[in-house]
């Protein structure tokens, strides 16, 4: 019989922080029909620099009440992929690596960028970071401050 390794519970909804973004207390949408992880940009560049391509992002430092006040980062790009909106709508979405603290533990994610002003919440965990991490519980919020 195989030994599961405990998975730590999240709810719909968790707040997280994004320490080399400079990013704290974001709420982060749990979405695992998404692939990708997503971050609300207010825009972005994408540039090459001795033959490598990177992207700098201009990210609202309080996405939450849109203060306008943009904090500018720059990542290279892991890797470029094509996905589909929820509307149906190709578009090449640029991938990065960051860390996200979540349970009080840094992990690694994969992140892209994009606007989601008209979105409730800036950030949307999809389930390439949620896989093999976490369970889902639909009807809770903020598991991970609540077992700080």
């Amino acid at each position: 019989m195989a030994i599961l390794k405990e998975k730590r519970i999240i709810g719909s909804i968790e707040t997280v922080d994004l320490p080399e973004i400079g990013l704290y207390q974001i709420l982060a949408k749990i979405d695992t029909g998404a692939e990708t992880s997503v971050l609300h940009c207010e825009r972005y560049v994408v540039f090459e620099e001795n033959g490598h391509r990177f992207i700098r992002c201009f990210i609202d430092g309080h996405p939450e009440n849109h203060s306008g006040q943009l904090i500018e980062v720059t990542f290279p790009i892991y890797r470029e992929r094509t996905v589909k909106s929820s509307f149906g709508q190709a578009e090449t979405r640029h991938i990065f690596i960051t860390k996200i603290k979540l349970h009080n533990e840094l992990f690694d994610i994969k992140l892209s960028v994009r606007d989601r002003s008209s979105m409730t919440y800036p950030m949307l965990l999809g389930r390439n970071f949620i896989s093999g991490k976490f369970l889902v519980d639909v009807s809770k919020k903020n598991l991970s401050k609540k077992s700080l």
